[in-house]
């Protein structure tokens, strides 16, 4: 009986319903040590009945080791790997060294791995995973097992976490639900004493009770042991007490096991001989309540902190035999991975024997793909190195290795550890360019062009064709950090060099030149000129990010079908490559090209997932880079409390370009409802400002917003402007929105009757509606009625489809002014607006006939969460079965 729990058992029950009715929970219990978190695992897992139970704990001494959690908890289900979709396939065997390789160095793909592997589990019965001190489980298995549990969904899967509820010991789950254990009222302390200690004095049981302060281990450990001090210290002693109190050969058999992850009976059986024990010592640490088999056959501690104490109190000495014992168990056994891991701890200093066979075990795994292992077994050889120049070598393969595996602020470490150590200028370069592009990714572009620039100049004389590349990716980084002072200087010593991608280096900043006319005067037809060079050179696409670069410089000259068609390739490989962590920099780019296409359905669509996605995997600059295209929508529709809700981070950050965009959207709110001077004044702010990066598309917004507010002559500098880049770039869309901005200032047919010549050319059919809104609008007040409700009858037809209603409502308001008798709006029969983004992903890729199975792998979901869309869907569609949706117009 669990004392003073209800509310906690209540939670662990009412989770359990859920998965049993088919829906998935996740729950993180946190609280000190011994305040009862495995107890309520056990009763979690007593509670499970028929459910199938995994069950892991992190372990202190191998939290260093990558995918060591995860493949404790998964190990008995591996030979299921091989039935996962090929790329999940390839990344979970890469983690747990079982062959494969990560494609493009992306972690996340192994957290859709365990997605699916837990789905699938949980095709036979429901499923739940225990995971226990999870603060001490290593980074990439808590990673991608919270990367499963955030997008559990329709699977009968339950994931609890026990964490220690320490500062140092932080295991960061935002997100998902969480209960806090505090220590139990005195009623329930008291009453579990007295069933667990049933012959203690009065007196005794009062200092129990006082000591114990509610902490239910300390209660069960304390009576007749005693002691002073903090909670944890005195359980912790108390476990050691009962340790000393076995047999010699016991307390070697009770180290092994907690010096051991695995907990396999037959290497700890093979290290014991090794170690002065042997498995018919088992038996006093069972009866004592020290070890325990396990229903599966491994040998564990009865709890976390029994591991704590028994290899804390060993002497130096037994504990390095004990290592020692276990890496020639695994040795024999063919486990080169866990031979090499207790050897390195098998020793106390500088070894050069032993830091080669961790070298040599991590060329091995490396070999595999597993980058992870790879990186950690780099360091320890590096950590055992006599020699600095060897040390550093290590020390940057561990940073490489780290670099594509995915874990950017350990590469970063790494790196800057290993430079110091490397006499090569140009293996320290590049250990700079992996410290610096990292750097970039992470919003601290200032810092990047600082390293990518003094590493540039250190090897130009070496290697001028690594420093150019250097110099462009520092010019790139102080451009997005819209430090052009810096730009200039770099650009600059680049050209002095001589490097030989000088000409884009100068392309580059003719174009940044350019970007800012309306305060300092730059040359908007050099850069044009500049972008239309670098968009030339695409031998600088080295990296899939370099090509999101360039899909977004041709937005810069206006070209949005060039841009979706980057971004509809880099989608579909990252898709096919199962590369989540770079599909939302696709996403980020195909979301904002269907924005300005007037797609509006598939740029909600693309920028949900895409900041889903860019959530998921700590990529925060683009998760608010695609808010802003969601808040942009939201400004078309009118939805206030949205929109701001989505621009408040961007504004707050002030990181170009979102935080012009995030203007932009709530101008063009303020716009569509009407408020002309506060869309004017916070759009006059933005192109008065430091860097207007994104600033182009909104200047008709200035424009229109000053004509009415009554002050076009704040609007012409703007017009001339934009005019002048659509008269560069040639694009009929953009000259059609310039032509709009000069009728604004000079109403006439002509300019607005060629701007619709050119917006049929193509382009956005929300721009259109109101270029044809506007010339409606002065038709009208020219008391031409019957030609002006000609313009603005295909206007609100636009404006109803997209769910523009403020524009919508501004259309009605003058047509009604030029003679319409208005009925009430029609619905439109539009089946896809009946959808969720999500469900609209899945039934789309339905229609073209892949399984649940396939659409999970394209969509990041697991296949049953995909079959709970479609049955979502059917209903809302008309549909009773799969082959009718090829039929349906879902556009």
């Amino acid at each position: 009986m669990l004392h003073g729990r209800d509310r906690e058992l209540a939670a662990i029950d009412g989770l359990l319903g859920r998965v049993r009715a088919g829906r998935s929970g996740t729950l993180v219990l946190r609280g000190e040590a011994g305040i009862g978190k495995s107890a309520l695992l056990d009763h979690a897992t007593e509670a499970a009945g028929d459910m199938r139970v995994l069950r892991g704990t992190g372990v202190e001494y191998e939290s260093a080791m990558p995918y060591a959690g995860l493949h404790l908890l998964l190990g008995r289900h591996l030979d299921r790997v091989g039935g996962l979709p090929d790329a999940q396939a390839q990344a979970l065997r890469a983690a747990l060294n079982m062959g494969g390789r990560l494609g493009e160095g992306d972690r996340f793909l192994v957290g859709l791995a365990v997605l699916t592997l837990l789905s699938d589990l949980a095709e036979e019965r429901p499923l739940l995973c225990l995971v226990d001190d999870a603060h001490w489980v290593d980074g990439p298995s808590a990673e991608a097992l919270l990367f499963a549990a955030r997008r559990l969904e329709a699977e009968p899967v339950a994931i609890v976490f026990a964490a220690r509820d320490a500062d140092a010991l932080e295991f960061a789950a935002p997100g998902l639900p969480e209960l806090r254990l505090r220590g139990l009222d005195r009623d329930a302390a008291a009453g579990l004493l007295a069933e667990r200690a049933t012959d203690l004095p009065r007196h005794r049981r009062e200092e129990v009770l006082s000591a114990a302060m509610g902490n239910p281990l300390a209660l069960l450990e304390l009576p007749g042991r005693g002691g002073h001090g903090p909670a944890y210290e005195r359980i912790r002693r108390s476990f050691a007490e009962r340790i000393a109190e076995l047999p010699e050969p016991a307390r070697r058999l009770v180290l092994l096991v907690a010096a051991d992850d695995l907990g396999d009976a037959g290497v700890v059986v093979r290290a014991a001989r090794r170690f002065g024990a042997s498995i018919d010592d088992l038996e006093p640490a069972e009866r004592e309540g020290v070890l325990r088999t396990t229903a599966e056959g491994r040998l564990e501690v009865r709890h976390p902190l029994i591991r704590t104490a028994a290899i804390g109190d060993a002497t130096l000495n037994v504990r390095l035999a004990a290592h020692e014992a276990l890496a020639e168990a695994y040795l024999e056994r063919g486990d080169e991975c866990h031979h090499a891991w207790h050897l390195a701890r098998s020793v106390t200093g500088p070894d050069e024997h032993v830091a080669a066979v961790l070298e040599k075990t991590a060329e091995t795994e490396r070999n595999a793909g597993g980058n992870a292992s790879v990186a950690a077994m780099y360091e320890g050889a590096a950590a055992l190195s006599p020699d600095q120049a060897e040390r550093g070598r290590r020390l940057a393969a561990a940073a490489r290795a780290s670099a594509d595996a995915g874990l950017p602020g350990r590469a970063i470490e790494l790196a800057a550890r290993a430079e110091a150590d490397l006499p090569d200028p140009i293996a320290r370069a590049e250990l700079t360019l992996i410290r610096a592009t990292l750097a970039d990714e992470q919003d601290r572009t200032r810092d990047a062009h600082r390293l990518f620039a003094e590493t540039a100049a250190s090897v130009a004389a070496l290697d001028p064709r690594t420093s150019g590349y250097l110099y462009f990716q520092a010019a790139s980084a102080a451009a997005n950090a819209a430090d052009f002072a810096a730009l200039d200087d770099i650009v600059a010593e680049g050209t002095r060099l001589g490097v030989p991608n000088a000409s884009h280096l100068r392309a580059l900043s003719r174009v940044f030149a350019g970007q800012n006319p309306l305060a300092d005067g730059g040359d908007l037809a050099e850069g044009i000129a500049g972008l239309r060079e670098l968009m030339d050179g695409m031998s600088l696409c080295y990296a899939p990010r370099d090509r999101v670069r360039v899909g977004m410089w041709h937005l810069m000259i206006g070209d949005v079908r060039g841009a979706a068609e980057a971004a509809a390739a880099l989608e579909r490989r990252f898709r096919d490559q199962g590369a989540i962590g770079l599909l939302a920099s696709a996403l980020m780019l195909r979301s904002r090209t269907d924005l300005l296409l007037g797609r509006h359905r598939e740029a909600l669509t693309g920028a949900t997932e895409g900041a889903r996605i860019a959530a998921d995997t700590g990529q925060h600059r683009i998760r608010v880079y695609l808010d802003t295209v969601l808040a942009q929508l939201a400004a078309i529709e009118g939805d206030e409390e949205r929109c701001t809700e989505l621009t408040e981070e961007a504004l707050a950050r002030a990181v170009p370009p979102s935080n012009v965009h995030a203007a932009a959207a709530r101008s063009l709110l303020d716009l569509g409802l009407g408020r002309y001077e506060a869309a004017l004044e916070r759009l006059a702010d933005v192109v008065a400002g430091p860097n207007r990066q994104g600033a182009i598309a909104a200047l008709p917004d200035l424009v229109e917003a000053a004509v009415r507010a009554g002050a076009p002559e704040r609007a012409r500098e703007a017009a001339d402007w934009f005019g002048g880049w659509a008269a560069q770039v040639g694009r009929p869309w953009v000259q059609a929105i310039a032509l709009r901005c000069a009728a604004l200032l000079d109403p006439g047919d002509a300019p607005f009757s060629r701007a619709l010549e050119l917006h049929r050319e193509g382009g956005s059919a929300f721009e259109q509606a109101r270029t044809e809104l506007l010339y409606g609008e002065w038709l009208r007040r020219s008391r031409r009625r019957n030609d002006a409700r000609a313009r603005l009858r295909p206007a609100l037809e636009t404006f109803e489809r997209l769910g523009a209603v403020p524009w919508a409502e501004r259309v009605r308001t003058e047509l009604r002014a030029a003679g319409e008798s208005l009925a009430d709006g029609q619905e439109r029969d539009d089946l896809a607006a009946r959808l969720t983004p999500q469900e609209l992903q899945v039934v789309r890729l339905a229609a073209e006939g892949l399984s649940n199975r396939e659409i999970g792998a394209q969509l990041f979901l697991s296949p049953r969460t995909v079959g709970y869309h479609l049955y979502n869907a059917y209903p809302k569609l008309g549909v009773a079965v799969r082959a009718e949706l090829a039929r349906l117009d879902l556009a």
